[in-house]
């Protein structure tokens, strides 16, 4: 994460007792599509609106704005003064996006006023177009920005079917495309002339999450049994294969391989051992009768749910319930439209669903929200609907830590605790497979990067005469 100079002069951090304070100098240039100056307000409407004190915003995690006891102004709208009641070491992951405090000015603004349109915007481009019919987004360059200017005069981006987009690459209708892990879309976008895949190794993993807060998978010993039924090599192997990248199963639920403080805590519960599941289902009551299991006259039946028209969780249903059959456990493969894939999930109308998380550059800020115990009435990121309060406690100490070292053993105690607990699997860090023109320059696999988009444009075939 590093400082945007176009929106932020300097970030200083002071300590006093036990509390902590970052100040903000911001770049008098700033300003927001409407012409409002960027300040103290965004920052003050955001970090109420986020903080989860008021129930009505519809928030989707509270890690880090939940710390924040005030926001100041300072010696004028462009210094801003962020005072936390304890310290709070991922301060960069907060206000980045910032919004303007018309965004938060009220619960209905915040829960559905920009589903429409963004209506306010602070950067190279601002939003030109939304056509619905064809399922686009034109963003145009902004003659306002004071940053340098735009390459490019305008993006454009389009809602496709995963299926639909490498003929639509190959037939040069759009220039950048998200490719895996999808090897028949990686092996069209190789044979298209003038288009490359770009690789990187960023913070994103994908993993099969376990509803706990179902009538069978609440059984923490059944979590437990399922997730030693299924065999990870296996699954990735097979989602990975043909895609040219090492295949390594990951042994943690924050860091990926490729992290500093990444260790795999996997232990027992990330190896195939299917003798050991069926113990663990005898032992929680579900005994075998013929080829499944019965508990109370009820059948060991699990609900897979995926994502229609997606190939690759499509197989990991299929291989899933070939293994877990093995194991007396019956799976039901239940595709569902792809726009509603997260609607199941949150309703916690499933048992196992495979999907991917993007992580940040932050991994205990972004992914506290995923593993702290939801509270009563909210889903928000747990998923699962899973946790303990050994669990919350090491991740509430690993966001207070500020020694490196101490947040690494923080976080890897915490993912010990949720290894320990089943709520979700990892498979495997997600490579990023992107597929690019191969003259568009400084976009494509960004890894931790987060590109400038004033800088993305068309590389320029050198002249003859130099």
């Amino acid at each position: 994460m590093h400082r945007v100079p176009e929106y932020l002069r300097s970030a200083e951090v002071k300590r006093a007792g036990r509390g902590q304070t970052v100040v903000y100098r911001l770049n008098p240039e700033a300003r927001w599509s409407d012409g409002r100056a960027i300040g103290y307000r965004d920052f003050a409407a955001q970090a109420r609106a986020l903080s989860g004190r008021d129930p009505r915003y519809e928030i989707a995690d509270d890690t880090g704005y939940r710390r924040i006891a005030r926001v100041e102004r300072g010696v004028d709208e462009r210094v801003v003064e962020v005072v936390f009641d304890r310290p709070y070491a991922d301060w960069r992951s907060l206000f980045s996006p910032l919004y303007p405090a018309s965004a938060y000015s009220d619960p209905r603004a915040f829960n559905t006023g920009w589903l429409e349109r963004p209506p306010v915007t602070a950067g190279p481009f601002e939003v030109g177009d939304v056509d619905r019919t064809a399922k686009t987004i034109t963003l145009v360059r902004d003659p306002d920005w004071w940053g340098r200017s735009a390459k490019l005069d305008r993006i454009v981006y389009r809602a496709m079917d995963p299926v639909a987009m490498p003929g639509a690459f190959a037939n040069g209708e759009i220039g950048l495309m998200e490719a895996g892990p999808d090897a028949g879309a990686l092996r069209r976008v190789r044979g298209t002339r003038g288009g490359e895949v770009r690789r990187a190794g960023g913070p994103d993993a994908r993993v099969f999450t376990l509803n706990a807060a179902g009538a069978i998978l609440s059984d923490v010993r059944v979590r437990r049994a399922v997730m030693l039924g299924l065999d990870r090599d296996a699954i990735a192997r097979s989602d990975l294969a043909g895609l040219g990248v090492p295949v390594r199963t990951l042994g943690n639920h924050f860091y990926v391989g490729t992290q500093h403080g990444y260790r795999d805590n996997s232990d027992v519960l990330g190896r195939h051992d299917p003798a050991e599941a069926a113990r663990l289902l005898d032992d929680a009551g579900w005994g075998k009768r013929g080829r499944h299991r019965v508990k109370d006259g009820r059948t060991l039946a699990l609900r897979f749910v995926v994502a229609a028209g997606q190939p690759i969780g499509a197989r990991e249903g299929e291989l899933a319930r070939a293994l877990l059959a093995r194991i007396g456990v019956r799976v039901d493969i239940e595709p569902v439209p792809a726009d509603d894939l997260f609607g199941h999930i949150t309703r916690g109308d499933f048992d196992i669903a495979p999907f991917s998380w993007f992580g940040t550059p932050f991994p205990v800020s972004s992914m506290r929200a995923v593993y702290a115990r939801p509270r009563k009435g909210e889903v928000r990121q747990n998923y699962s609907g899973g946790g303990t309060a050994e669990i919350d406690e090491a991740l509430e100490k690993a966001v207070t830590a500020e020694d490196a070292a101490e947040v690494h053993a923080l976080v890897n105690r915490a993912d010990r605790l949720v290894w320990r607990e089943a709520l979700v699997l990892p498979l495997y860090q997600r490579p990023q497979l992107v597929a690019a023109r191969v003259d568009l320059a400084n976009i494509g696999a960004c890894g931790f990067y987060q590109p400038a988009y004033e800088d993305v444009g068309f590389a320029q075939e050198p002249s003859d005469d130099g």
